[in-house]
């Protein structure tokens, strides 16, 4: 089985219960185990700020599945839950973005593991650290409470 780490975001209509349906229709999923779910964190929007806050969370599975299909279960329950993908960094209802697939460095047109951006985002670190302190980040080499704290000392210089 592989370990993989999903980032999960919400910021139009009922955010909690868009996260809670993602998350069931990943449970849902034949061969994707939901092994720990982080606690749900109200943050900014990030990049195109004129928007609502957003509510975050982040999830380990375990799977057999191979990465590009995690893609695909992830970019379908999105579509199911009405995401609209018409502002970069927008709003939206739902989204859901790979973080990390075991040690796996990806680098494709469509998807890139780890994510290109986790390690500078406080809210992704902030929900990964809760739940997967002691993961190495495939690129960096440092565990995610490294760079969670290297973030948080980062932000209150």
């Amino acid at each position: 089985m592989s370990t993989v780490y999903l980032s999960l975001g919400s910021n139009m209509g009922d955010r909690e219960k868009n996260l809670n349906n993602a998350i069931r229709l990943l449970e849902e999923t034949e061969d994707v185990q939901v092994d720990i779910i982080s606690k749900y964190i109200e943050t900014d929007p990030v990049g195109y700020v004129a928007q609502d806050k957003f509510l975050n969370c982040a999830l380990k599975i375990s799977t057999q599945l191979s990465p590009s299909r995690i893609l695909k279960i992830c970019m379908n329950i999105e579509k199911k839950l009405k995401r609209m993908r018409t502002v970069k960094w927008g709003p939206r209802t739902i989204d859901i973005d790979i973080l990390m697939y075991d040690d796996l460095v990806i680098d494709e047109e469509n998807l890139v593991i780890p994510h290109p951006r986790m390690h500078h985002r406080l809210f992704v670190l902030e929900c990964l650290n809760e739940i997967a302190p002691n993961a190495v980040h495939p690129s960096t080499g440092k565990k995610i409470k490294e760079l969670y704290t290297e973030i948080v000392q980062n932000t209150t210089d």
